[in-house]
């Protein structure tokens, strides 16, 4: 099959589709013939003629963005088959066949319906195939080409990144890069000039220039200055075509600013300057504002001000506002009009950051100077010190003077000056003051060892001017006088060992040391002494020994002691401090014997001893005997009600519901005779009149003794029992519910006798126990509980 194509319009174009063909009929013979001609003989294999290849060119060109009425003529298909009678079909298939690109079916003519855009799709692959219009059988193998889509010039130059925001420091010199802009064109850069660019600034001359290759952003003059102009709009522009006419362009808006450096020095607008400060401006307040201009911004234009020299150097000072950049200038002591009037400040403002490449542009610094006018103010009355510290002794009586503060007004007029106190806190309520001197004096009798210290405020103001007050602190230290006694600093538990041993190459071993605390200061109190009462005679068993530093021992003077002898010692001990005058006090020490191990550990004591060894504290010890009184009460409670009478099983004779009651109650013994009369066990007989009800507990009766007779043998239990059930069935008092009662019948009697003390209580016995009197004192109590018995029976 031959494809012809009539793209090649002019005769560069003819030649390239010469060159093509060749090379396609070379290299490309993608599309052949073939012609199969079968015949069906039998007993013959079918043959297969091959005709002859023919080698065809396989690619087609179109233009985009076609505007015409009618389709565009792509090009033409044709078969080595087609004799030009119509027999032949030709089929089109791929991307864009039937849609896009049409074809003749018999004359092989390919036109495309719709207008194609390069940038969206640059070629097309399809297939053609030479059929046979009758049997719709292939001439030949499906061949596949390609359609590529002609670039035309209709895009253009585009910037993806703008607009742009950049910044170059002014003072820049000439030439100073400041951006590159680029620009993209979505036309073939292999065909033509359609996208080449070339770049031309519209906006921004002459500060700016761009590169027309490159498109790098410039300066283009020399020292440009921000405070001058700041911000620069500068446009550019892309034309493809390499800047032909007829070339389609694009523009962008650079927006430059120029940063500051700096190049301006500080300057103060005026070279004089006059301020007023009161007199009674406090000190460390601010008083004043001073401030230099500089045309720079942001740290370039940070400042700092000083006070080079002056009279009122020493007495002002100036510091930098760092958000306004002003001096402010403060108060470092204070005012007096009556012995200063004016001050005269020289103040220097000067740049902290400084650009060494503009330093001849300076000095980067200026001065100017201040004069300040102290004004007269009536001012308070001003006392002669800061603050008073003062002395009075405890228990001095009400009125006892303290101290004198002393106030004077400071003005010219030196007019009178009235005192009093704060009554702000009740401390203030202690004390006053002459209102006309200053003589603070005691309102009550103080005690050190209560408060050791009081803090006052007293004030003073003019007669003249009530309003002009001054306050000053005043603390009054109470001083201490000997009037504690000292004593023992805790209570002490002394203990001597039984066997207590003596230091060696001494008679006396220390049980104990003691120390006293007194409530005076160390003036009075420092120094105690120890020794015992000398009033009572000489202490036998134990003695003191004053260690003189502030401490005693007690010593033993016996080897050994014995608790059966005694427990418990006292030992007076009479304790003097060292105060004007000395004053002492008597403490009994209690020493306990308790008997130790060998190392010296106490093993027991008496039980107080016991108790205190055991860490336990009389809180405890309350706890623990409440809680064993309250267990005995629990038990005896348990006990009487198990001793109180029993509650019978039916609690109404209205209650017809079945009740099964258990009770686990154990019975009194042998000696329990009254609880449920056994004689019916014995001796059925005896009991045909006894009927009780077994839910109630039967009445105490005496009941004869019954003697075995001959009656008994008469007896049938079998009967007794039937006549039990009888009379129970048939009784109206037995309440609706069921009730067990049993019955059981020992025998009769043995010769021998019984063996049960059941009827013991009921029996006198011929046994005589005065024997055993006469077995010793091991049974002289039996003998007496024996003999009481007998008499008892006697009785």
């Amino acid at each position: 099959m031959r494809i012809t194509s009539t793209s090649c319009i002019c005769p560069v174009l003819v030649c390239l589709c010469f060159v093509q063909r060749c090379y396609g009929a070379a290299h490309h013979g993608s599309i052949k013939v073939t012609r199969n001609q079968t015949k069906h003989v039998e007993g013959e294999t079918e043959v297969h003629h091959r005709p002859k290849r023919g080698w065809v060119w396989n690619q087609f060109f179109v233009l985009e963005e076609h505007m015409g009425p009618d389709p565009q003529y792509v090009g033409k298909l044709h078969s080595n088959s087609d004799k030009g009678d119509g027999s032949v079909k030709y089929i089109l298939t791929g991307e864009g066949a039937g849609t896009i690109f049409i074809i003749d079916d018999t004359t092989g003519d390919i036109h495309s319906t719709k207008s194609l855009d390069r940038e969206q799709k640059t070629h097309y692959v399809l297939h053609a195939q030479a059929i046979d219009r009758r049997t719709n059988k292939p001439l030949e193998p499906e061949s596949e080409f390609i359609i590529k889509v002609q670039d035309i010039n209709d895009n253009a130059p585009k910037f993806t990144d703008g607009p742009y925001i950049v910044t170059v420091p002014e003072m820049s010199e000439m030439g100073t890069s400041v951006l590159q802009v680029t620009a993209t064109d979505a036309d073939d850069p292999t065909y033509g000039n359609s996208a080449r660019v070339v770049y031309s600034i519209l906006q921004g001359q002459p500060y700016f220039s761009v590169d027309p290759k490159t498109g790098v952003i410039r300066t283009a003059l020399h020292n440009m200055d921000r405070e001058a102009r700041e911000h620069y709009s500068v446009v550019i522009q892309a034309k493809d075509m390499a800047g032909q006419v007829g070339g389609l362009s694009g523009s962008t808006t650079v927006n430059i600013t120029l940063t500051d450096v700096n190049d301006n020095p500080p300057r103060f607008p005026q070279k004089h300057y006059q301020l007023y400060v009161p007199e009674s401006a406090q000190v460390g307040s601010a008083v004043g504002k001073i401030k230099a201009n500089d045309a720079d911004i942001g740290s370039n234009a940070d400042m700092k001000y000083t006070i080079i020299n002056g009279d009122g150097s020493g007495v002002f000072s100036i510091s930098t506002d760092k958000e306004t950049r002003e001096g402010i200038l403060s108060l470092k002591k204070p005012l007096n009009y009556e012995k200063k009037k004016s001050y005269t400040l020289n103040i220097e403002g000067a740049n902290t950051h400084l650009d060494f490449r503009f330093s001849h542009l300076g000095p980067f610094k200026d001065v100017t100077m201040l004069k300040i006018i102290v004004g007269d103010v009536d001012e308070p009355p001003l006392f002669t010190m800061p603050s008073y510290v003062m002395e009075v002794y405890e228990n001095a009586k009400i009125g006892t003077p303290v101290g004198t503060v002393t106030a004077q007004d400071p003005d010219t007029a030196n007019s009178l000056v009235r005192y009093f106190i704060d009554h702000n806190t009740e401390e203030d309520r202690y004390f006053t003051i002459d209102a006309s001197t200053g003589t603070i004096k005691t309102a009550k009798i103080f005690d050190r060892e209560e408060t050791p210290w009081y803090n006052i405020t007293v004030a003073a103001s003019e007669i003249d001017n009530p309003g002009l007050v001054s306050h000053v602190p005043v603390g009054v230290r109470i001083l201490d006088v000997n009037d504690n006694p000292p004593e023992l600093a805790r209570e002490y538990d002394v203990v001597v060992c039984e066997n207590a041993k003596p230091e060696p190459f001494q008679n006396q071993s220390v049980i104990q040391t003691i120390t006293a605390t007194d409530k005076d200061n160390s003036a009075n109190g420092a120094r105690f002494h120890f020794s015992l009462d000398e009033g009572l005679s000489l202490n036998p068993n134990f003695t003191l020994r004053d260690n003189e530093d502030n401490t005693a021992s007690i010593l033993t003077r016996r080897r050994r002691y014995s608790r059966t002898t005694q427990e418990i010692y006292y030992l007076p001990v009479l304790i003097s401090d060292g105060g004007v005058p000395p004053l002492s006090s008597s403490s009994t020490l209690t020493i306990r014997v308790c008997a130790c191990e060998r190392d010296g550990r106490v093993r027991t004591c008496h039980a107080e001893a016991f108790l205190s060894s055991a860490g336990l504290s009389t809180g405890a010890l309350i706890a623990i005997l409440l809680c064993v009184v309250i267990l005995l009460a629990i038990v005896v409670l348990f006990i009487t009600l198990r001793r109180s009478k029993k509650e019978p099983l039916i609690i109404s004779e209205e209650d017809v519901r079945e009740n099964v009651v258990t009770y686990d109650d154990e019975g009194g013994g042998e000696e329990d005779t009254e609880a449920f009369d056994i004689t019916a066990l014995r001796n059925p007989s005896a009991a045909e009149e006894l009927k009780y009800r077994r839910d109630v507990r039967p009445e105490v009766r005496l009941v004869p003794r019954h003697h075995p007779s001959s009656s008994l043998d008469s007896i049938d239990v079998q009967e007794f029992i039937k006549q039990r059930l009888v009379e129970a069935d048939l009784d109206p008092s037995v309440p609706p519910y069921d009730s067990l009662q049993t019955y059981a019948y020992e025998g009769h009697r043995s010769e021998a006798g019984s063996i049960s003390s059941l009827d013991s209580a009921t029996t006198h016995s011929d046994q005589d126990y005065n024997y055993l009197g006469d077995w010793g004192p091991e049974f002289k109590k039996l003998a007496e509980l024996y003999g009481e018995i007998e008499s008892e029976r006697t009785t």
